[in-house]
Parts: C-alpha cells; structure tokens; sequence
C-alpha cells in the first residue's frame, strides 16, 4: 500500500531527538533520515563547536536608520550570496556611518556566510576579500577558530549532507527561514588537512577564472565604448534641462522632470549621430507568462527562471519550480514559450535591461518580466554584441530614463521597441564576440570547478579521501 509513497515511520521518541522537537512531516522525509543516518556513522562537530562566533544584523529595526547610497560601501544581500562563490554585482551600497552602525553585519575574511531566509535559504560561500563589507540580516556570518579550513566548511554544506540538513531544519510556513540556534546546529564532518586544502585550491582557482572572465567581458565592454567615442564619456550633472511642452510632453507622453535630465540626451544623441538602429528593427520581441506563485513548487518539477535567477554573467538555478498539475494542464504551452538557443532574455521589470544569451535551448520557461528577443538578421547584428551593447550603459541609461520614478521597476514594452541601439562595423562585432565568448568560456569552466569541488566531497564521504582526490586531480585541471 506505501510503495512508491514519501512516507517515514518514526517513534515519538525518536522525534524529540530532533531540535525543537519537531513533528511536521517535512523534517522525516527519507532522504534527510538517510543523511542524518550517514553522518551519525562518521566523526563530526556542530557548527558552533568549530566557530567562535556565528551572528547576524542585529535588532531589525535598524533597517530604518540605513542610509543606502549609490556608491559607498557594498552591502551584501542574500542573493549576492551563491553556491561557494560570492556574486560581486551589487545593488545597494551603504555610507560610513550606516556601516559602522551595522558592525554585527560586518563580512570579514574568512568567514562562512549562510543565507537564513527566503527563496535563497541555504547558499554557503567563504567571504574571500580583504576589505570588510556590510550584510542585510538574512546572512550569518560563521566565524571559524583559527585550525578550521572555511572552504571545506563551506563545501559541505553546499552539498546534499549539509543541504539536507538545513532543507530539514528550516521552516516552511510563511517565508522560508532558519534560525541562529539551527545553523550552529548543523554537523560538520571532518576531512584531512591535505583533502581541505585540495578543496581550497580548487575553489581558489574556480574564483581566479571567474575573474578572469569578468576581466575578458570589460575589454569587451571598452572595445564598444571606444568604437563609439564613449569611453570617456562622463555623464553631465546639470539639474535643469528647459523644455517646451511639445518638445516634452507633445513627444515623449512623459511630464517626469527625471525624464528630461541632460546626461540621457547627451547619450542618445551620441549613439545617434553615427549608425544606429532601434531594437524593434533588429529584433522580434515576444512575451512570456506570469503562471503565479500558487503554481511554484519546491519539489522536482519544471525550472521556472525569474529576473533574480540570471543576470548578463548567466544563469542560475531557479529556486522555484512549476508544478506537475501546471505542466500537465500547459503542455503545448509550455513547448512553444521554452526559450531556444540563441534567445537573447531581457528583463522589462525590477532590475529592468538585464540581457542573457542563451548558447542552449532552455529546459524551463521563464516569467513575464522577461522578454525573449531573437536577432532578424545576424549578417547585420550579431547576438553576442547585441546583448552586451543591451548591457552597457549606453542602454542601461535608456532604461533608468524610462523606468525610473517607480518604487518597483517597470519598462513598458513600447518603450523598450525605441531604444536606440550602436551598430558598430561588423568585423569589430565580431572581435567583440570572441572576446564575449571567450568570457563564458572561462565562466563554465569556474562553475564546473565548483561543481568538481562539492562531488568530490561527497566522494569522500560515500568512498574515500583517496578516490576524491583522484576525482579532483581527473576534473579539477583546468
């Protein structure tokens, strides 16, 4: 009668083992009971007996006395905080005295930072910067004793032996979260010094790839602003720009005084005054859906990409899903809204003009927030300069004119079709899209170090030490 059904038999007695005694059905699924059978065989410590510390924010209420900045000192947010890799595109910035008001957000280096709340519970990753930042109050910050290795720390927990544990200890009701008490609660198994410093090493040169790969992408970024005459341009910070109401309003629709800055006429007519084109004439813009979240799911199901899942370095894996009542009930739908190679994702709402070339066809689909552009003609335009002139400031302005004024983002198609793009000669798109290429070259090969660190992990917990070792030396190479 159970066969094939997720079901545990457990005795009440067996329960009150677990911290806070819980009952709810989520904690005994079978493969957390299997972890915590496996790590109960092994020699471990609790994350608070391998740390001097483990803290985060502080009172939430000094949210309201943060004085966020354009430039400043950068403030992690839980999305910054990746699988074993910090990402550096930053959106909040903070000014000195709102950072040294937050000293028990301060990241210093060393650390493992874990991610406590929300739909990014559970990234570890190693604060590897030598200058301190500051960190919203969904991120602990585990302050190890000096003999521990932070990067096999930080591994382990990235794998499915410490992703069960903190997928079991977390609540479900309301926003995801789990507390301080539950992450110094989590069991660490211990490894040799030689394979944590192999772990080390190679998370050390999946990191050095990777900013070897952003170095590659800002030569291309420079190539175009140079080929245009930009690469010096400095926005002007003239306040007042007078305008007639038909040279306003009578054009654009727009009375926002944001609108009319002098620093965006200064870069459109800049792109205009050699050859240009706007985005409707060189690409076909279609729409996807908005399923909406009673149709999210947490188990297995089909990857459903949003805005906060990808951004011009690539994707990340979605942390929702669609469920199998949704696939089932929108199969046609579904096969013709995947996204194919070649696709160029644009994102119209929240972090508005983020673009992403698709090198594959995507096994998902993604939310309305997110146009799919496909190039008419790539003898006139290639797809890997279109997408990094979309991401350079020469569109990025274009977008902060039109959407900006609202607390949420929102960029009206319309006004996307209008944006006004360079089209530099072709041999120069070209030099731009090896160089472009070059980058996610450099990118896979980091994600796939990370990926060689967290199996070989668990190798070594499932086999041994010496065959992860082996697996390392075989895949961690490049």
């Amino acid at each position: 009668m159970l066969e094939g059904l997720e079901v545990s038999i457990l005795n009440l007695s067996e329960c009150k083992n677990v911290i806070d005694f819980r009952i709810d059905a989520n904690t005994y699924k079978k493969d957390y009971l299997k972890t915590e059978a496996i790590i109960q065989t092994k020699g471990f410590k609790t994350v608070e007996e391998l740390s001097v510390s483990v803290q985060n924010f502080g009172a939430y209420s000094l949210c309201n006395f943060i004085n966020f900045t354009d430039e400043g000192i950068p403030f992690l947010m839980t999305e910054n905080v990746r699988h074993n890799f910090i990402d550096w595109n930053i959106q909040k910035y903070v000014d000195l005295q709102s950072h040294e008001m937050l000293y028990k957000s301060h990241c210093r280096k060393g650390q493992v930072l874990v991610t406590m709340a929300g739909e990014y519970l559970g990234r570890v990753a190693v604060y590897d910067k030598d200058f301190v930042c500051s960190s919203n109050q969904a991120i602990a910050k585990v302050t190890l004793s000096s003999q521990q290795n932070p990067y096999i720390i930080s591994t382990f927990l990235n794998t499915r032996y410490g992703q069960n544990q903190i997928n079991r200890l977390k609540t479900i009701t309301g926003q995801p979260n789990i507390n301080m008490s539950l992450i110094k609660s989590l069991k660490i198994l211990a490894f040799s010094s030689d394979f944590s410093k192999a772990i080390e090493n190679t998370i050390n040169k999946s990191e050095q790839k990777r900013e070897q790969s952003k170095q590659k992408y800002t030569q291309a970024e420079n190539l175009l602003l140079q080929e245009i005459g930009l690469q010096d341009f400095t926005p002007s910070e003239e306040a007042v720009n007078i305008k007639s109401f038909k040279e306003s309003f009578g054009i654009s629709g727009r009375l926002d005084a944001e609108y009319y800055q002098v620093k965006y006429e200064q870069i459109v007519e800049k792109i205009k005054s050699q050859k240009h084109s706007s985005l409707v004439s060189l690409v076909n813009i279609s729409k996807s859906i908005e399923p909406g979240s009673a149709y999210y799911s947490d188990e297995k199901g089909l990857p459903f990409y949003r805005v906060s899942d990808y951004n011009k370095f690539g994707l990340s894996q979605p942390d929702k899903e669609l469920t199998n009542s949704f696939i089932t009930d929108n199969k046609e739908l579904i096969e013709q809204l995947k996204p194919k190679k070649g696709t160029i994702l644009f994102s119209k709402d929240g972090s508005v003009g983020t673009a992403y070339l698709l090198r594959e066809d995507l096994d998902g689909i993604t939310s309305g927030a997110i146009l799919h552009l496909q190039v008419k003609n790539t003898k006139e335009i290639l797809p890997e300069y279109l997408t990094l002139a979309l991401n350079s400031k020469l569109v990025q302005m274009q977008a902060e004119r039109d959407a900006g004024g609202s607390i949420i983002l929102h960029w009206r198609v319309s006004e996307i079709e209008n944006v006004v793009v360079p089209i530099i000669s072709y041999n120069k798109q070209q030099q731009i899209s090896k160089m472009v290429e070059e980058s996610f070259r450099l990118k896979q090969e980091s994600e796939q170090l990370l990926e060689t660190a967290k199996q070989a992990v668990e190798i070594a917990i499932e086999e041994s030490e010496e065959i992860a070792m082996k697996y390392i030396d075989a895949n961690g190479s490049k």
